[in-house]
């Protein structure tokens, strides 16, 4: 089968166009002018391909550009002794190949000229307009003389910066390093690792978010080959040998087991009326090497995957039903991607099905628009401030006066935020790394009706600070899905999540939180106060090792069993004369409960509530049930448990909740916390059971307080 895609040499091409020689290029710029009836030779193939995504694109802004690329850049010479032109010339053709319009292709022929030669931004700005002057300004490195060892950190905090206000920043910096690696053997293996370590940390994984796989494929496959040439080359030797018409493969191409499959489903399509073309489409050396490792042992199709392009959305789904309905389906590989997009804009339908012989091939479904988008990402889209998708600026502005970016996804938006509170270079540099290892997202919804864009296995203490910033630091719990939940929760895609906030704003985060936080926003904002509040005197709950609960502590001593159950049985009428009557501490009974009895030893009668668990234990043991009932007397003890998180004077509020409600304290028990939560265990003497209600509603309204019960302790024996 044919190895299209998998030589990390090739440059992006449009299928049919010759390769291009840049050498050749490069010297035909520097021969002087040309008429001014024509391109240059060398723009030539930039505008040949720019005209095949914009046929009514103006090209005259391109001559101009290059222009002034070339001569600035003349008598410059690359390292590999190429004219320098020929870099600006190869970056600004692939964009080209990928439908970038004219802006882009217009700043990206200049994006070294202020970096490297006596042109100034000025100039740019004056001859090219501000649109270019700002692309080329957010490529142009700081400089090391002024920056040092923190340049390069530095100048790649300031891309993601301008990439914010406009994503097409980052598309001429891919494109720039894409164009680098190809050329990167003239340099000294040391810093050809280094180069590759970060393409690998910090480029690769931006043009995965930002959906260009033709630049991220390509830059994979040239990091593979620098940093793991003995894994590369084997890969590349087994990717010879499965091409058909190889001497190791001794196939022909109607042999491939992929071209195969390939033809049985154009006939299947094709006996259905759905027009679809069908293509075979390689895998690049990674995806391979990927597959082996995943496998072990490569099988024919694994060398590649169907690609089926059709009109229309909904011919998506036809397509998919005739394949699962002709073919055996591998419903385990199915991902619908086309309800569900990824973050990065991408879309398709992803299936496998069985072909003849056994063999397994994988599907991949989509319009010609999606696979645009999937091919070229961000750069597909044109402009995001043009309304009709070309480089002309919108006639008028958004009310807040920013430029609207539909290309600007909650990723981007979440890595501006924390950026701006890394604290040095080096935090920065770490951090972004870490963030970009994370190549999933979920989305959370918040009950005012916003959502939240996280990255998956993101906790609730990472939503606190997504939505609240700073303010997070008070965050005493969480609701997920209407349920109360821990700070350390990790949340799923489509969760609901409500954060509480103390009232008290001078609270702040345990050590804890940070075994909890995934995104970098949140670590940063908790070490920044951690390291702000190195002994806390309010000492904030949760602040002791996770995993640790010492004993509770008594707050007052507490009557013995007997005592407490000859205070409260004068109230109860039992259906025995003299017998002995104890109220059980296991659900604590109280007037007006519901309430039975059952004789223990000794002829003592022990009064339950009837939904105590207890109750039901015993008729299951034989008990016949005694007949109890309450007396006149309203007076009654109970005990009360009151779940919390932890805040100063939270003990404070309860206390005088529990004496505005007229109930005296008989014994308390508060637990240390755990994770920010603090149960208190109250045993209350009430002048009338009917104020039971309202006293656990106004312990309810303490502000941390989450809930409220009667005590429930295991029974014991009787």
């Amino acid at each position: 089968m044919s190895a299209e895609a998998t030589d990390p040499g090739a440059p992006i091409r449009r299928r049919g166009r010759p390769r291009i020689d840049l050498r050749r290029l490069g010297r035909v710029a520097l021969l002087g002018p040309v008429s001014r009836d024509r391109l240059p030779d060398a723009i030539g193939h930039v505008a040949e391909a720019h005209r095949a995504h914009h046929p009514d694109a103006d090209l005259t802004v391109l001559h101009k550009a290059y222009v002034l690329a070339e001569s600035s850049h003349r008598g410059q010479m690359r390292k590999s002794g190429e004219p320098y032109i020929t870099h600006p010339l190869a970056v600004t053709l692939i964009l080209a190949e990928l439908g970038a319009e004219t802006t882009t292709l217009t700043a990206s022929l200049l994006h070294d000229t202020v970096e490297d030669t006596e042109v100034t931004l000025e100039q740019v700005r004056e001859q090219f307009g501000e649109e270019v002057c700002y692309l080329v300004d957010g490529v142009t490195k700081l400089e090391k003389v002024d920056y040092g060892a923190a340049a390069e950190p530095e100048t790649f905090r300031k891309m993601l910066v301008a990439t914010g206000d406009d994503v097409r920043v980052m598309s001429i910096k891919l494109a720039d390093r894409l164009h680098n690696m190809r050329t990167l053997g003239v340099m000294r293996p040391e810093k050809q690792a280094r180069i590759a370590k970060v393409t690998r940390d910090v480029l690769i994984p931006l043009a995965e978010r930002l959906g260009v796989q033709a630049l991220k494929t390509e830059l994979e496959d040239l990091v593979f080959a620098i940093l793991h040439p003995e894994e590369y080359e084997h890969t590349r030797a087994l990717i010879a040998a499965a091409s058909p018409g190889s001497a190791a493969a001794g196939a022909t191409a109607t042999e491939d087991p992929l071209s195969t499959i390939a033809e049985n489903v154009r006939a299947v399509l094709r006996d259905a009326g759905l027009s679809a073309e069908v293509l075979i489409r390689p895998r690049h050396y990674v995806s391979v090497h990927r597959v082996r490792i995943k496998r072990g042992e490569l099988r024919g199709t694994d060398f590649g995957r169907l690609l089926v392009l059709v009109g229309e959305d909904a011919d998506c789904y036809g397509v998919l039903g005739e394949l699962h309905t002709c073919f055996t389906p591998v419903i385990s590989e199915f991902k619908d991607f086309i309800a569900a997009p990824k973050f990065n804009l991408y879309q398709s339908l992803h299936t496998a099905v069985v072909g003849p012989g056994g063999a397994v091939a994988e599907v991949l479904i989509r319009t010609h628009r999606m696979h645009k988008v999937a091919e070229a990402g961000v750069i597909a889209l044109g402009s995001p401030y043009a309304a009709d998708g070309t480089s002309a600026p919108q006639t008028s502005e958004p009310a807040d006066g920013e430029r609207a970016d539909p290309t600007r996804p909650g990723w981007l938006s979440r890595l501006l935020a924390w950026q701006q509170s890394a604290p040095d270079p080096d935090t920065f540099w770490t951090t972004l790394r870490a963030d970009l290892a994370e190549d999933r997202e979920i989305t959370v919804f918040r009950t005012d009706g916003g959502t939240l864009g996280l990255p998956a296995g993101a906790s609730c203490v990472d939503a606190a600070y997504a939505q609240y910033g700073d303010e997070a630091h008070s965050c005493i719990g969480a609701r997920v899905n209407g349920r109360l939940a821990r700070l350390s929760t990790v949340l799923s895609d489509g969760d609901t999540v409500q954060l509480l906030l103390a009232e008290d704003a001078t609270s702040g985060p345990s050590p804890e939180w940070l075994d909890h936080a995934r995104t970098p926003t949140a670590r940063i904002a908790i070490t920044g106060w951690l390291g702000a509040h190195p002994q806390d005197p309010q000492g904030s709950y949760g602040s002791r090792p996770a995993g640790r609960r010492p004993d509770p502590q008594p707050m007052a001593s507490a009557h013995s069993g007997s005592d407490r159950s000859a205070d409260r049985a004068a109230t109860v009428v039992v259906g025995r004369p003299d017998a002995t009557v104890r109220l059980a501490g296991c659900c604590t009974p109280v007037p007006p409960d519901a309430v039975t009895g059952f004789t223990v030893r000794g002829g003592a009668v022990t009064v339950h509530r009837q939904e105590c668990p207890a109750v039901a234990r015993m008729q299951g043991a034989g008990r016949t049930p005694v007949a109890v009932g309450w007396g006149d007397a309203a007076a009654c003890r109970v005990t009360l448990v009151a779940e919390s998180f932890g805040r100063p004077r939270l003990l404070a509020d309860l206390t005088e909740a529990i004496a505005t409600a007229d109930a005296a304290i008989i014994a308390a028990t508060v637990e240390p916390p755990s994770e920010q939560r603090v149960r208190h265990t109250y045993t209350l003497q009430l002048p009338d059971a009917a104020g039971l209600p309202a006293l656990m509603r106004a312990m309810r309204d303490v502000p941390g307080v989450y809930d409220v019960s009667r005590a429930q302790h295991p029974a014991a024996a009787v």
